[in-house]
């Protein structure tokens, strides 16, 4: 009995963990499901809390960089004024330069409206430099003209010589696009019809270059301008080597333009063709019908041209356009769009 008694422990020991098992079963199901949903709606919470946080961050650091750039924005732009004023132009024209590349490269962070009075400052400085430029070019030197000597009584009257043609002066001038000077442009040409027109390295050295009132021209820049403008011209050909700071487009219609620049901009243009290397991001403004496709031309020395300029070639933002008549930010700019490379013309010459 007592074998029996004790052959009965082992049995009830065995038993006693299923027993004891059995019940939590069902709980273990249903928990497998309830945790994994809410682990689920705790990841999503803690990514979007994540998101909120990074957003947040972002926003001040952009606030911060946003005051750092019109403080030293602003502290380049008097001492470029007082450079103008009474100090020498190559130093004021050096700092312009650094000028327009601390804007270059801080329009990614900036407000649209902070770029557009960033550009409207260094466009005029540029205008001011460039009418300082005028202004202090030596004047011609005054010279004695002989006097015609009369003829002698009863002598036959020498017969006159005929009149040389009077150079052409240029034709009135509508009015001057933003940031250029008033008179007439230091390089370039303006009112020309169906000509092939062209400048080289030795004429365009960081000059400031006016094309305006062309019609069915076919221009060539080979060399390294300071600033180009590009004004009232319809179904003209531009190719331009690299210029150190800002291309303006104005008024044109029609037009293939083959730029490189820190900085595009354009006004009132239509049904017109951009090649470009830019190094900030072009802007349009009143434009339509506008293509833009990457820079595609070359000539001897266009390398050496581009590092006169300052221009990074690995750094092209071509295909990167703000349009301020549009402020939608759902949607792409119906003003402006790229040049399928079907399409891209690659030789030029």
């Amino acid at each position: 009995m007592e074998a029996a008694g004790e052959a009965a422990v082992p049995g009830e020991q065995l038993r006693a963990p299923a027993a004891f098992v059995a019940p939590l079963q069902p709980e273990v199901a249903a928990a497998a499901v309830l945790p994994e949903r809410l682990q689920r709606r705790e990841a999503e919470r803690q990514q979007g809390v994540e998101r909120q946080r990074q957003k947040k961050e972002a926003q001040v650091v952009k606030e911060e960089r946003s005051e750092f750039f019109v403080a030293a924005f602003a502290r380049e732009r008097e001492a470029v004024e007082a450079l103008l004023a009474a100090g020498p132009l190559e130093e004021a024209a050096a700092r312009l330069q650094g000028l327009q590349k601390l804007l270059t490269e801080s329009v990614r962070f900036l407000a649209p409206y902070e770029v557009r009075q960033g550009q409207e400052a260094v466009a005029r400085l540029q205008g001011d430099l460039a009418a300082r430029r005028q202004q202090l070019q030596p004047k011609k030197k005054f010279a004695f003209r002989a006097l015609k000597k009369e003829a002698a009584p009863g002598s036959e009257p020498r017969p006159a010589e005929p009149a040389r043609p009077a150079a052409a002066a240029p034709p009135p001038r509508p009015g001057t696009a933003e940031g250029e000077p008033s008179g007439p442009p230091l390089c370039g040409f303006s009112g020309a019809q169906g000509q092939e027109l062209e400048l080289g390295p030795a004429e365009l050295l960081q000059r400031d270059v006016v094309l305006s009132e062309l019609r069915g021209c076919r221009v060539r820049l080979r060399g390294n301008a300071n600033t180009l403008r590009v004004r009232d011209c319809r179904d003209c050909t531009v190719l331009c080597g690299p210029v150190s700071t800002s291309v303006l487009v104005d008024g044109c219609s029609e037009c293939v333009l083959v730029l490189a620049c820190q900085q595009l901009r354009t006004h009132r243009t239509r049904d017109s063709r951009f090649y470009v290397q830019v190094t900030s991001r072009a802007i349009i403004e009143d434009c339509t019908k506008v293509f833009f496709a990457p820079y595609a031309w070359s000539y001897p020395g266009i390398e050496r041209d581009f590092e006169s300029s300052g221009l990074d070639r690995n750094r092209n933002n071509w295909n990167l356009v703000d349009d301020f008549d549009w402020l939608a930010t759902d949607k792409p700019s119906p003003n402006w769009s790229l040049i399928p490379e079907q399409e891209r013309v690659s030789c030029w010459d």
